[in-house]
């Protein structure tokens, strides 16, 4: 293939020379030779004569590509900008693109490795790339500006220049280079839209220089001591986003999840359709949090689809070499697990996400917290939502739009490491050796992974509903976040689909530790198919688990992971839960629990007056009793309003009753419960409430110890819960919980019963017989059914 070696030929798609007269200062950012020629070829094309506009000045600017250290700013520079004759400053470039693959200019992982950034080549690529690929050599012109408007600006007391302590040039210098990078943006595509300078934009802004001074006032020490601290703090959380890495990054996440997974499901569409929102207004994302995979896979859709990757929060846990230093290249900015007297270190945190909400750059994080190791999405953790919503009160965007996103897996691989930690294992700590482990120990696919977004919320709109926020717009103690976050939560569990193998492992746990068929399996589901039909329920697919030959595919899948074992006896395979496997087998049930809960909770408070012989006053006192059930539960799951709860119970009462009104009037309980056959809540209930059944025992058992300790209740539930399992007086083996124990904690402390009064010890006594009672009339459901089976 011929080459091109004139540097005067016109390269594709040029751009024109600024209508603006002159005089002219051209700003050339240049790399190299080669560079530094087609652009002086540029400028000879097609600057004007200079009868007509006056003289072209050129002036170079270091690259900063790749962060590389900055050298010494060309003079001329100062020079030209305190003349008189207030030329117009032009910022040049050129700038590499990356091979046509299809339709898309991306970078191949294995071009990557051996080759290097393509959009950053060393000067023998240049001149390869410029002679048999010149498509790929494009000049960029950045927005011009006049030196008296570039003056006025650094002089502005709001601005980043004077007031911050950066010169006229670099500030001139800096300038140039975003509009640069915001020209070449057009190029690249908005997958690589990432802030050029955010730490020096951020610790040079007036706002930040005045917080500093305040702090440093406050805390008696010098200005120079606290803008130091508070800077090094800015490096420590702000990310650092690289074109190379996310392009190298994406690449990994793309061959990890091929390995894992057989496919991401989600709809482009409804992705395309937020991020129209995203124009106008900054969005954060607050995925669910289940998995490893969960961060990998949304950055890696939205590389996919074009769009700008997520500012992501994540633990100082994974700032650990050499992961923290990509991920912080790919988005992740790290955050403390502790910091809450550290007050320079929450000021260059708020500011920094003030940053990111103003120039409307996307965030993520996961509003739990920490993965989830029951299957249900656990309490959200307020922190960052409350540095977030803050920012938008103190007036950082006119508003702020929340994309709650359910990230769910037919399988999880991190699923055995969940369950060995639930029955009492300890979390192994995140290192490279753990990251090299984890990866090896992916042997086969774990079916597809789906993506489902959750109705937008806007923050402006959800707090002018609230009547009870601050009226200082620093107070951070806003009662509308909880609110807020519990509005996330309901909104992810609503688009959480049910899959195939969620509700298998529900009917396999159904069954205890007897073993079914698949026809007796497929007999199992039918009842929750019946109500995911009716209710019209969130699915990951086409459930089709009233054929057998998808329930044997799910169970045999279920078998390749080690969660069921089979037989293959004389008439029939038969399957069941491996012997240490039920908390593996509890975490796909708990991920769709929430689409069963208040038919479960009615089940119970109708057991409950039927046994304790109540047959008047029936509606009044279901309500009594499912919302006692309710309190009980309510470190477990998001529950409604007190009044749309009453509504949701009805409604279960009237979906499964035709002659609900008839039985009430006969004050017939039995006969309302018996239409609710086949049970759920025995399944579904009975594994939280025999866990809390071992706490409340402990309290009851230390009743009259004053000083309670929580840390021996929990050392010691998980002992008794494995000693009770052994005597049969625990019928599930997924009741011995970690996770479990401590909402039972987090219940009793709400009591009251870990602190010291003159009601404890009855207080401790009676709640440790509401636990009993509740667990009998579980076992009694149990029976009610295997007698009608």
């Amino acid at each position: 293939m011929g080459g091109n070696n004139n540097t005067g030929v016109p390269l594709v798609d040029e751009p024109g020379w600024p209508k603006q007269p002159g005089p002219y200062l051209v700003l050339l950012e240049t790399s190299g030779p080669l560079e530094r020629r087609l652009l002086n070829s540029w400028i000879q094309r097609h600057k004007p004569s200079e009868t007509q506009a006056g003289v072209v000045q050129v002036a170079y600017l270091p690259t900063t590509r790749r962060r590389r250290r900055r050298r010494r700013l060309d003079p001329r520079i100062e020079a030209f900008l305190h003349a008189g004759a207030n030329p117009l400053l032009i910022p040049l470039r050129i700038s590499w693109l990356p091979e046509k693959r299809g339709d898309r200019r991306t970078v191949g992982w294995r071009e990557l490795l051996t080759l290097g950034d393509p959009r950053d080549p060393d000067p023998v690529r240049q001149y390869a790339i410029y002679q048999f690929r010149p498509e790929r050599c494009r000049i960029v012109i950045g927005e011009p500006a006049r030196a008296e408007t570039i003056r006025d600006e650094w002089d502005d007391p709001d601005g980043t220049g004077r007031t911050s302590g950066t010169s006229l040039v670099e500030f001139a210098a800096q300038r140039a280079w975003v509009q640069l990078e915001q020209a070449e943006r057009k190029l690249r595509g908005s997958r690589y839209k990432v802030p050029k300078f955010p730490k020096e934009t951020l610790v040079e802004s007036p706002v930040f220089t005045r917080g500093v001074a305040e702090l440093a006032h406050t805390a008696d020490t010098s200005y120079t001591a606290m803008a130091g601290k508070t800077r090094r703090y800015a490096k420590e959380i702000a990310a650092t986003h690289s074109p190379y890495v996310i392009d190298l990054v994406t690449g990994a996440i793309r061959w990890l999840v091929d390995k894992a997974y057989t496919g991401l499901d989600y709809d482009e569409e409804e992705l395309a359709a937020l991020y129209a929102i995203g124009q106008n207004h900054p969005l954060v994302f607050l995925p669910s949090h289940k998995s490893n995979f969960d961060h990998l896979v949304l950055q890696y859709v939205l590389y996919q689809n074009g769009l700008p990757p997520n500012h992501t929060a994540g633990g100082i846990n994974m700032n650990f070499f050499p992961i923290g230093p990509i991920l912080r290249r790919s988005g992740v900015f790290f955050i403390r697990r502790e910091f809450r007297d550290n007050e320079p270190y929450k000021f260059v945190l708020r500011r920094y996400v003030d940053y990111l909400l103003e120039k409307r750059f996307p965030m993520e994080w996961y509003i739990e917290g920490g993965r989830s190791r029951s299957g249900k999405l656990r309490a959200p953790r307020l922190g960052m939502l409350a540095y977030v919503v803050d920012s938008y009160v103190r007036g950082s965007a006119d508003d702020i739009v929340l994309i709650p996103v359910s990230i769910a897996y037919d399988q999880i691989q991190d699923v055995g490491s969940y369950a060995r930690e639930q029955a009492g294992g300890a979390k192994e700590r995140e290192s490279f050796r753990w990251l090299v482990t984890s990866v090896r120990g992916v042997r086969r696919k774990a079916g597809a992974i789906h993506l489902r977004f959750g109705a937008p919320i806007s923050v402006k709109g959800f707090l002018a509903l609230q009547d009870d926020l601050p009226d200082d717009p620093d107070d951070t103690r806003n009662p509308a976040i909880p609110k807020l976050a519990f509005e996330v939560a309901v909104r992810l569990n609503e688009v959480t689909p049910i899959t195939p193998t969620s509700l298998v492992a529900l009917a396999l746990l159904s069954a205890d530790e007897r073993s079914l068929s698949v026809a007796e399996t497929v007999e199992m589901l039918a009842p929750y198919l019946d109500f995911v039909t009716r209710r019209d329920l969130p699915t990951s697919e086409k459930l089709g688990l009233d054929q057998p030959a998808k329930v044997e595919e799910i169970l045999s899948e279920l078998g390749s992971h080690g969660v069921v074992e089979s037989f293959d006896g004389k008439t029939a395979t038969v399957y069941r839960i491996r012997q240490d496997q039920h908390l593996a087998a509890a975490y796909y049930r708990n991920t769709i629990i929430h689409f069963f809960i208040n038919r479960a909770i009615t089940e119970m408070a109708l057991i409950h007056l039927a046994d304790t012989g109540v047959n008047a006053k029936i509606r009044r006192n279901i309500r009594e009793e499912t919302k006692r059930i309710r309190d009980l539960l309510k470190f477990e799951f998001f529950f409604s309003a007190t009044d749309e709860f009453n509504q949701e119970i009805r409604r279960e009462l009237d979906d499964h009753d035709v002659d609900l009104k008839q039985h009430l009037e006969d004050g017939d309980v039995a006969a309302i419960l018996d239409r609710f056959r086949p049970f759920v809540s025995p399944a579904l209930l009975r594994p939280f409430f025999e866990a809390y059944r071992v706490v409340a025992d402990l309290l009851e058992e230390n009743a009259y110890q004053t000083g309670l300790d929580k840390d021996q209740i929990r050392r010691e539930a998980l002992l008794l819960g494995k000693q009770y399992v052994l005597q049969g007086l625990v019928g599930k083996a997924e009741s011995v919980s970690r996770v479990l124990f401590e909402s039972a904690i987090s219940l009793a402390d709400n009591r009251g019963l870990f602190t010291d009064g003159p009601t404890t010890i009855e207080d401790r006594q009676a709640f440790a017989a509401e636990l009993r009672d509740a667990v009998h009339h579980l076992e009694m459901l149990a029976t009610l059914q295997q007698r009608s089976g």
